[in-house]
């Protein structure tokens, strides 16, 4: 599905994944929260602040994205081909097109699901989540792998 939307999706798309903030979240960063080798946030829903350490595929993705030729470069780390803010619709209408063209299913949201479950360690998940307990992460993490049951024996 990726490769089937211009750039603005995948650039919203790789940090959510590999971040595992909310699409409100990811579209609020400005290139001034990239300081000290870490992305600088603070939570729309919950108000708490963090910092993701800038390294691997993540440091590769805001390279690409920071080092893009483009016409107007603006504050926003995810923006349209003007410099301004990509917004919400704009993110939805784009996703959309994409997601169809692929023959996918998933919405932009379950980004945030698949980065719990990808960490492998529940504990990584619940800290880069920034749930207050390990029941919701949990709630992440078994319902898109689902439950493990053993055979009757």
């Amino acid at each position: 599905m990726w490769e089937k939307g211009d750039y603005t999706p995948q650039d919203a798309m790789d940090p959510a994944l590999l971040t595992g903030q909310r699409p409100a979240d990811v579209l609020k960063l400005t290139r001034a929260d990239i300081r000290d080798g870490a992305l600088h946030m603070k939570q729309n829903k919950t108000g708490k602040k963090l910092a993701i350490e800038i390294t691997g595929d993540l440091a590769q993705v805001i390279e690409r994205i920071t080092t893009r030729p483009a016409k107007i470069k603006g504050a926003w780390l995810i923006q349209d081909e003007n410099g301004q803010p990509f917004t919400y619709w704009m993110l939805r209408n784009r996703f959309d097109e994409a997601r169809e063209a692929a023959g996918a299913t998933f919405q932009f949201r379950d980004i945030r699901a698949k980065a719990a479950t990808d960490t492998g360690n529940l504990g990584h998940a619940q800290k880069l989540l920034e749930h207050a307990n390990r029941k919701m992460t949990e709630h992440y993490t078994r319902d898109r792998k689902g439950e493990r049951i053993k055979p009757l024996l």
